[in-house]
Parts: structure tokens; C-alpha cells; sequence
């Protein structure tokens, strides 16, 4: 009993010191409440043209636009047909 409540004591000053150290810095400078990104030094003002720029490939986006636009009409035609017959039909080859 006497070494359990020695260790649970111990826990427990080690964290109320953490809970200390934690809420004393937080590492950012918050332009206001819940806006606190703080970019690392070096990181440029705006990103397009810079090194960290992604350059999105126009012909890459635009597969992912048809590929989405495909599955909406598929799934607008399971949708159709469910509310026709009440079955859902995953092969939009079958209906």
C-alpha cells in the first residue's frame, strides 16, 4: 500500500509539472484566437512560383474531374433505377 501511494504521488507531481510547462509556451504568436500557424523561417510570403509551389498539372486535374463527373452520373443512375424497382444495383452494367 505505502509504494503504491508513493508512486501514485510521484505521478501525479510529474504531471502537474508537465501541465505547467505545457501551458506556459505554446511555441506560436496567435494573430487572434484559434489563428496560430507560424510558418518556418524561410518560407516565402506567397507559395505560387516559389519552391514549395505544387504546380498542378492541368491534364492531371482535369482526369480527376471526369473521373469524378463519371461517378456522379453512375451513381445518379443506380440512384434511378432504385427508386424505380426499390433494388440497389452496383453494375451499372446491368440496368
Amino acid at each position: 500500500m505505502k509504494k503504491s501511494f508513493v508512486t501514485l504521488a510521484a505521478s501525479a507531481v510529474i504531471l502537474a509539472i508537465g501541465a505547467g510547462v505545457a501551458g506556459a509556451y505554446d511555441g506560436t504568436k496567435c494573430k487572434a484566437a484559434g489563428v496560430c500557424w507560424e510558418p518556418k523561417p524561410g518560407y516565402p510570403e506567397k507559395v505560387a512560383g516559389s519552391k514549395y509551389d505544387p504546380k498542378h498539372s492541368p491534364a492531371e486535374l482535369a482526369k480527376q474531374q471526369k473521373a469524378l463527373d463519371d461517378q456522379a452520373a453512375r451513381n445518379a443512375k443506380r440512384a434511378e433505377n432504385f427508386k424505380k424497382t426499390g433494388k440497389w444495383v452496383y453494375d451499372v452494367s446491368k440496368l
